[in-house]
């Protein structure tokens, strides 16, 4: 694959560092913590035989502008829906995974006729039902560490570089990532002001959590919804989903990190593949490299 196109493009009060690559059927792809668009370079050569795949950093996270506020759930798929707009996608395909699933999740129950299919990976939904099992012994550590008003980026000042690499190592069961990655993971987390914008996520749960019980205490997830999961939410998020989605499958990566897009790309790609190209018509332009025409 050749490199993506990487452009700055202003949307919604802020400016988005986005990676665009391929061209057909519109595939929006948005990270989580401690991550920027690289996180999907394997899934973006995947898929742009196929597909124009658009990877942002998100609102507040690497390259993309530096922002305090705006980390909540509503405010981040109002910004993937300004995205495609601003890139003439009036259909697209959402996936994310991590900080980038309740946003994902929010802008089909918001904008169905956007999304054409979804898929969620290792997170949470807010509050919902259905992830008892995986919180019996509490939320993870890191999310009262980063919800605490100028404490994180206060401690963590100097030592960045380790503390992005543990999550590194944990989200890939000790196997990491490329060195290239890795690097550019840490960049783009150095520095207070960096980790500031960053942990606005973490400190708008409460916000998201809210906005996440409003949608769909009056209505349903009717977009075409996979699941994967791998450790440790594993099928947590299928269980949330499954009360109010009319579509729902559910997929579980075996010996598989957090970070599946680095740790196991070519067993998500055989998943997400096949789901994306479900109910896309079988044109010759949309096959792939060297199948016969059936």
């Amino acid at each position: 694959m050749p490199d993506p196109e990487v452009r700055r493009i202003p949307i919604n009060g802020t400016d988005l560092n986005v990676a665009v690559a391929g061209e057909g059927p519109a595939v929006l792809l948005l990270h989580g913590f401690p991550h920027t668009w690289q996180l999907w370079t394997d899934v973006m050569a995947g898929l742009t035989d196929r597909y124009r795949v658009i990877a942002p950093d998100q609102r507040g996270f690497g390259a993309s502008a530096r922002t305090a506020s705006g980390g909540d759930a509503g405010t981040l798929a109002d910004d993937a829906a300004a995205l495609l707009a601003a890139l003439g996608e009036t259909t697209a395909a959402v996936v994310g995974i991590d900080a980038g699933t309740p946003p994902a999740f929010l802008l089909a129950m918001r904008r169905p006729g956007l999304v054409r299919r979804l898929v969620l990976m290792e997170s949470l939904i807010g509050r919902l039902p259905g992830a008892e099992d995986f919180l019996a012994g509490g939320p993870p550590w890191w999310f009262g560490f980063h919800a605490v008003p100028g404490l994180a980026e206060t401690v963590l000042r100097g030592a960045e570089d380790r503390y992005v690499d543990w999550f590194l190592d944990a989200g890939t069961l000790g196997a990491g990532v490329r060195p290239g990655i890795r690097d550019a993971f840490v960049r783009a987390y150095t520095g207070r002001e960096a980790l500031h914008s960053a942990f606005s996520y973490y400190r708008a749960l409460p916000e998201s959590a809210a906005q996440i019980e409003r949608a769909v205490a009056g209505d349903r997830l009717t977009v075409p919804t996979l699941a994967v999961g791998s450790h440790p939410v594993g099928g947590a998020l299928a269980r949330q989903l499954r009360p109010f989605a009319d579509d729902l499958t559910e997929h579980l990566i075996a010996d598989c990190g957090h970070i599946i897009p680095l740790h196991r790309p070519a067993e998500l790609l055989a998943v997400l593949r096949p789901f994306l190209e479900e109910d896309l018509p079988r044109t010759a332009a949309a096959r792939r490299p060297g199948e016969v025409p059936g």
